[in-house]
């Protein structure tokens, strides 16, 4: 919908009612930036309790769901150390630890020593641990398509995605 049509739209959100009340006491100030990026924020919150409900089902927490999406997508065989999944997920190794310990005593993955490196060591995704990780997936992707679906036609997720995507690269 063209924004600058009046017309029926979204109801007003709580992002409105914050930046109205700026509007009141700092009429000076563009709020736009915090329309914006309240929206993502909140956004982003509540798409991750979504896709973690979608998770729980299969016995994971997002945290453990990423450690095992971040093995599935590297490819055969779906081995990394942890310094590179902890870099990956943007944690500590220590926050790492637990995730992989809470993952090996399931039967999810499995950590051996690194045949390059007598300090290291590789984590391995396991069959049963691949297995899930695709039905989680597969669940979490199903949530999100329905968020998406329900507000944004095919081409507006398209353009939408690209204007993150572009917003993205100029802040990260």
């Amino acid at each position: 919908m063209d924004t600058k049509t009046p017309g029926p739209g979204p109801a007003r959100d709580a992002v409105d009612a914050i930046t109205d009340q700026w509007a009141a006491v700092r009429p000076d100030l563009d709020t736009v930036p915090m329309a914006v990026f309240g929206r993502i924020y909140r956004l982003a919150n509540a798409m991750g309790d979504r896709v973690s409900r979608a998770y729980a089902p299969h016995g994971v927490a997002r945290g453990e769901f990423d450690v095992l999406a971040t093995l599935r997508r590297s490819g055969e065989p779906y081995t990394l150390s942890p310094r590179e999944l902890s870099a990956t997920l943007m944690i500590t190794t220590g926050g790492m630890t637990g995730r992989l310990d809470r993952l090996e005593k399931a039967g999810l993955l499995s950590r051996s020593p690194d045949p390059n490196d007598r300090r290291g060591l590789r984590v391995t995704l396991s069959e049963r641990g691949r297995e899930l990780v695709d039905r989680a997936v597969a669940d979490g992707l199903a949530e999100q398509r329905a968020a998406l679906e329900a507000a944004l036609d095919a081409e507006e997720a398209e353009r939408l995605a690209g204007l993150l995507r572009k917003l993205l690269a100029t802040t990260a």
